[in-house]
């Protein structure tokens, strides 16, 4: 995969299926991880058993002055981040019945935690990257929603997955002479505590019978991809978006 020797890595999410992953890839591989998540407890936990190359952090991303906070307090935690993962995100089920207030609160709040918050933190980063001399990645956790469409009753998290697309190739097209890599990383069906019950509802065998490979991905396998960009040995492959989806959708 590389080393990560010493690069610091902010993690939105960091305590969750996929996160977790990523921060132990990232420890594992010579980095420091700044983990954040809405949970402190667990974001401590974790922080604690990876030992001194990682710390901890929380903020309520669907609050726009929390974030902002969030990129200025993981600074200080180990110095500059080098490398910021983009991987925290919210869903919720809504039918075309949903009165019309709740629908529009599901969607603002999908939005603010899946979206605006990403955006403010590549703004952040992207502003931290150009000021300095040292090269700087974005790495934005999108989903195969993004390319095939969400499930009837998740519209807004496919919206935004798709949106974090358009935002990572604009930032690798404006920002790569200043130093600036951008990608997104796309998975499908991963085994986390946010798809045990579609796992469960489904059933695990038939969800793996879609897939080319007969098998529903790890969190590991996409931090495997994660931890290989965030070294920066693929930046002429920046804006470009790596599906991570058993080969259950090829484009």
């Amino acid at each position: 995969m590389g080393s990560l020797d010493q690069r610091v890595v902010m993690v939105t999410g960091g305590a969750g299926g996929i996160g977790s992953a990523i921060a132990r890839t990232v420890v594992a591989a010579g980095g420091h991880v700044v983990i954040h998540d809405i949970d402190q407890a667990a974001a401590d936990a974790l922080a604690k058993d990876l030992g001194p190359a990682a710390g901890a952090i929380s903020a309520d991303l669907s609050r726009p002055e929390d974030v902002d906070r969030l990129w200025h307090d993981a600074q200080r935690i180990h110095g500059e981040v080098d490398v910021l993962v983009n991987n925290a995100g919210a869903v919720s089920s809504l039918s075309l019945e949903t009165n019309l207030d709740e629908w529009v609160g599901a969607w603002n709040h999908v939005l603010a935690v899946n979206l605006v918050a990403a955006s403010i933190l590549c703004r952040n980063a992207v502003r931290s990257f150009t000021a300095r001399s040292q090269d700087g990645i974005i790495i934005n956790i999108s989903s195969l929603t993004a390319h095939r469409g969400a499930a009837e009753d998740n519209w807004h998290y496919g919206a935004t997955k798709g949106g974090l697309l358009a935002l990572t190739r604009t930032i690798a097209r404006h920002y790569g002479r200043q130093g600036v890599t951008a990608f997104a990383v796309a998975p499908g069906f991963v085994v986390t505590p946010m798809s045990k019950e579609h796992l469960e509802r489904e059933g695990h065998a038939k969800v793996a019978e879609v897939t080319a490979l007969g098998q529903v991905a790890q969190p590991q396998d996409v931090a495997n991809v994660v931890g290989f960009l965030a070294t920066g040995l693929a930046k002429h492959s920046t804006g470009s978006t790596i599906d991570v989806n058993s080969g259950s959708y090829l484009r």
